[in-house]
């Protein structure tokens, strides 16, 4: 059984598919690094990325549910900046007094514009990260990786990192399903077993041989791969070259991001 829950691409035709992945990727790079920079409380510049991300999405022909909802998977990990809401100093919005303890929390406007604006960023900016692997194969991310002069050992890093997400799945459902073929069933198909820590000690074993296939089966993947003549970096027969088209399309998506930066300044 193959795993590809973790492969992102959505093949298509649209003009975002089309265009050169090195103008993707530094594309997607100034649209995070313009998302950073834009100051706090920015809300009309803020509304503008996403309001270009929003046009990208479009052309892109991809289903825009879909897109939001992997968004979403920015949420949880934005959400550990809430301390920010307590410690900004500032007016206070709010006061929430701790149980127990007797503690008395207060939220400050500075705290809430900052948070809101932390939330923002994260979503944008893995927005366009799952836009930009959802239009773009990994190979040629990696190409536009080289392409751009990333070293390339953090290339081929990368490039082992995701393969082998999905080797450890695969030796990862081997043994669920000899776990499954060996487990007794009871009543009503419910499963048996013994008390908490005799599963935590099965779980153990069962990552210490996870540990195990898996390093027995990089040996031969590395053995595989230099009997094909891997010399340390991934190498491609062909050289792709970039239309004129495609430089027009990165020009004018790096000068709208220059245009919400200088806008978001001259507001603010």
């Amino acid at each position: 059984m193959h795993i590809d829950l973790f492969d992102q691409f959505q093949g298509g035709a649209s003009p975002i598919h089309r265009l050169d992945p090195r103008v993707k990727l530094l594309g997607a790079l100034g649209f995070i690094l313009a998302t950073a920079l834009t100051p706090d409380g920015a809300w009309l510049a803020f509304a503008a990325l996403a309001a270009l991300w929003l046009a990208l999405a479009l052309l892109s022909d991809l289903p825009l549910r879909l897109l939001l909802r992997r968004g979403l998977v920015a949420l949880p990990f934005a959400a550990a900046a809430v301390t920010v809401l307590f410690t900004l100093p500032g007016q206070a919005l709010l006061t929430v007094q701790l149980p127990l303890t007797g503690w008395q929390l207060s939220i400050s406007d500075a705290g809430l514009i900052r948070f809101v604006t932390i939330l923002l960023k994260s979503w944008l900016s893995v927005s366009m990260a799952i836009l930009l692997t959802a239009t773009t194969a990994f190979p040629d991310l990696l190409r536009a990786m080289r392409g751009i002069g990333i070293p390339a050992v953090l290339v081929g890093v990368i490039a082992f990192m995701y393969r082998y997400i999905f080797v450890l799945a695969d030796e990862a459902l081997t043994l669920l399903r000899a776990r499954e073929a060996r487990s007794a069933a009871g009543p009503a198909g419910q499963r048996t077993g013994g008390a908490l820590f005799w599963r935590a000690k099965v779980v153990g074993g069962m990552v210490g041989s996870l540990f195990v296939r898996s390093l027995a089966r990089s040996e031969r993947v590395y053995q595989a791969m230099a009997s094909r003549g891997y010399a340390g970096e991934l190498r491609w027969l062909d050289r792709p070259k970039a239309r004129p088209l495609d430089l027009v399309w990165l020009a004018a998506l790096l000068l709208v991001l220059l245009l919400i930066q200088l806008w978001a300044r001259l507001v603010a």
